[in-house]
């Protein structure tokens, strides 16, 4: 192995040495970005798992109005600390926001957490066809729940997930997630995402069923430094792991 593949090694061991302890000494703040739907709602169950001292508060993007993702920028700007150390969570939808962010280099940004997240087109060839597919009426419907949990929530999800899940898109207008998908069809990030110096920590979903491979392998491409860590889980890994958590643990407390 030659010298300059050890130094690379070196400098990719160092990182993630250094993002472990920004996470284990992270700050007791943390800013969390929802998925597609916006709300914020399918966090309850994370920010109930977290420890009483940490706060957490969520970005919530408006429900009756579509808004690209530059129009979006300024929700996050507006929610994040200005002075006190904090880590960046960003779910899916909202990952090229986290990213564009990161990419401003504030000095009080600890870290950034992606789970399931891409910073170029998610579903590679077929993002044309599903494109055409994307309309207001398709989100119109009520998709039965074996689609739902086979492409969102994985099967045999927690007991209240999948209506917590309706709840949160029925709020939400068709024309704004019609908008949303379209928009993630066409995102590219990827020069922001080059220009990040922030500890970066992706979280992937190994049973996730919408993203491509790709998605992972870009960031792995243009920061070889990205901590990867895979989680058993689907693509809404966050919401569906913490609910599991807290059935677990209400369990314990009966």
């Amino acid at each position: 192995m030659d010298s300059c593949r050890l130094n690379g090694t070196y400098k990719v061991q160092k990182y993630n040495s250094v993002l472990a302890r920004a996470l284990l000494l992270a700050p007791k703040h943390l800013v969390l970005l929802p998925g597609l739907d916006g709300t914020g709602e399918l966090f309850v169950d994370f920010v109930a798992a977290l420890p009483e001292s940490c706060t957490a508060p969520i970005v919530a993007y408006p429900t009756d109005r579509f808004l690209s993702y530059t129009d979006l920028r300024p929700f996050v700007c507006a929610a994040v600390h200005k002075s006190e150390r904090f880590v960046l969570v960003a779910e899916s939808f909202s990952t090229p926001l986290a990213i564009w962010y990161a990419a401003t280099n504030p000095p009080n940004l600890v870290a950034v957490v992606i789970c399931a997240g891409f910073v170029g087109r998610p579903v590679g060839g077929w993002s044309g066809v599903r494109k055409a597919l994307a309309k207001p009426w398709l989100f119109r419907l009520k998709l039965p729940r074996t689609i739902v949990e086979y492409f969102l929530l994985g099967e045999n999800a927690a007991p209240g997930l999948l209506k917590k899940l309706r709840q949160a898109l029925h709020g939400v207008s068709p024309d704004v997630l019609s908008g949303r998908v379209r928009e993630v069809l066409d995102c590219d990030a990827r020069d922001e995402l080059r220009r990040t110096t922030v500890p970066l920590l992706y979280l992937e979903a190994t049973n996730d069923r919408l993203l491509s491979s790709s998605c992972k392998e870009e960031f792995s491409h243009i920061r070889p430094d990205v901590l990867f860590r895979s989680v058993p889980s689907s693509t809404l890994a966050l919401t569906t792991r913490a609910a599991e958590g807290r059935k677990h643990r209400d369990g314990v407390r009966r």
